[in-house]
C-alpha cells in the first residue's frame, strides 16, 4: 500500500482517537492552522472546535466514536478521506438510562506540510440514528411526535441536543437530502484536484 495512504489513514483515525481520549495537544497539532469543521453542533475553525470540545467534556456532554476503515485518495500534497463512523452517548431519558447512536460519514481534507499529513477540514454527512434502552425491558418516555419534527438522518441527535439546550439551528447534510450532500462530494473532489475553495 502507498505510504501516503497509510499516513493519511492514521491521521484521520488519530483525530477521532485524540478527541475521544482528551489528548488535547496532539489533537490540536493534527490540524492545519486554517482548518475548518462543519459538524452537527459547530461550523467554525478547528481551533474553536478544540476549545469548545474541551469545555463540553467538562460538562459531561460527551460521546465516543466507533470507526470503520476510511477510503483515501491522494493527489500530490492533498488528500481526501471518507470515514464512516458512529458516535455513541449514554444518556438519561426521564431517569432511564439509554444509548443514543448517530451514524455519519465524515469527509476529511488533508494537506501534507513539511512531510506531515495534517487535517485541513472535516464535514459530516448524516445517515440515521437510534435511541434504545440501556437495559432490555426498560421503557423510554419519548413520544413519536417529539421526534417527527426532526429530519430522519439525525432526528434522535437533534432531539437530544435540543433537550440539552443546544438546538440545531441549520440544515445539516444527510442522506435524506441529496441536494445538500451532492455539492459536498463535488467540492471535495474539486479541492483534491487543485481548486483552493
Amino acid at each position: 500500500m502507498n505510504n501516503d495512504i497509510i499516513e493519511v489513514t492514521q491521521s484521520v483515525l488519530a483525530e477521532r482517537q485524540n478527541r475521544d481520549r482528551g489528548w488535547w495537544q496532539a489533537w490540536e497539532d493534527g490540524f492545519t492552522s486554517d482548518a475548518f469543521i462543519n459538524m452537527s453542533w459547530i461550523n467554525d475553525t478547528a481551533a474553536e472546535f478544540v476549545r469548545r470540545t474541551k469545555a463540553l467534556s467538562t460538562d459531561k456532554i460527551w460521546g465516543h466514536h466507533r470507526l470503520s476503515p476510511p477510503t483515501v485518495r491522494v493527489n500530490g500534497n492533498r488528500a481526501i478521506a471518507e470515514l464512516p463512523l458512529g458516535i455513541e452517548f449514554r444518556i438519561l431519558v426521564e431517569d432511564v438510562e439509554a444509548d443514543l447512536a448517530s451514524f455519519c460519514r465524515s469527509q476529511y481534507r488533508l494537506e501534507k506540510q513539511d512531510g506531515v499529513w495534517k487535517i485541513a477540514g472535516i464535514t459530516s454527512i448524516y445517515e440515521y440514528d437510534t435511541i434504545t434502552p440501556a437495559l432490555p425491558g426498560e421503557h423510554l418516555a419519548i413520544k413519536a411526535h417529539d421526534l417527527k419534527q426532526y429530519r430522519p438522518s439525525y432526528r434522535c441527535l437533534a432531539w437530544y441536543l435540543a433537550k440539552q439546550g443546544n438546538p440545531l439551528t441549520r440544515e445539516l447534510p444527510g442522506d435524506d437530502r441529496p441536494d445538500l450532500t451532492r455539492p459536498i462530494y463535488q467540492a471535495e473532489w474539486a479541492w483534491l484536484n487543485g481548486d483552493n475553495n
